[in-house]
């Protein structure tokens, strides 16, 4: 059975879940299999450092890891594997995530992370989908499918304004 597109989902905290859900949503849409794990670069460096070398053997195509604060671990994951790393900042309490995004866009040369918005879950997964896009040519299909969508509902939105405004347009 031939392998398909498959993406480990690592978090730094339970909490992060909450704005992981919209990216589950996504890859599951598009047909992606996942994984969610919650693993600390600070408090399980080792299991970090196991889980990035080890994501390639285990057939992942890509890693999304979500961080809040120092937001060290999208780094971490990617300093272990040469799978592309997806950092999504997580919004904190302190900086409103701005710590995080800064802490995960960062990086020194050699270890890129792709970094998306802060609690850009949605973009993450998109990104994902259309990295994998060059291996798996359906996921391609179906992301021009989805942009095709996008413009079809602004349009939508539009003639439904026009309406509003009496067809006056302004």
């Amino acid at each position: 059975m031939p392998k398909g597109p498959k993406v480990a989902i690592v978090m730094g905290s339970d909490s992060d879940f909450p704005v992981i859900e919209g990216c589950l949503g996504i890859l599951k849409d598009f047909g992606v299999e996942t994984t969610v794990t919650v693993c600390s670069a600070h408090r399980t460096p080792d299991r970090a450092a196991e889980l990035a070398k080890n994501a390639e053997k285990e057939g992942y195509d890509l890693v999304i890891a979500a961080a809040g604060k120092a937001a060290h671990l999208p780094g971490v994951l990617a300093a272990y594997t040469v799978l592309p790393v997806i950092g999504l900042p997580i919004k904190s309490s302190t900086l409103d995530g701005l710590d995080s995004l800064l802490s995960i866009v960062q990086m020194p040369s050699g270890v890129p992370v792709a970094t998306v918005a802060i609690n850009g879950s949605e973009n993450a997964a998109l990104l994902a989908v259309q990295i994998m896009g060059g291996a798996y040519p359906e996921l391609r299909e179906k992301m021009h499918e989805y942009k095709k969508k996008m413009a079809e509902a602004v349009e939508k939105k539009d003639q439904q304004l026009q309406a509003r405004l009496g067809g006056a347009g302004q």
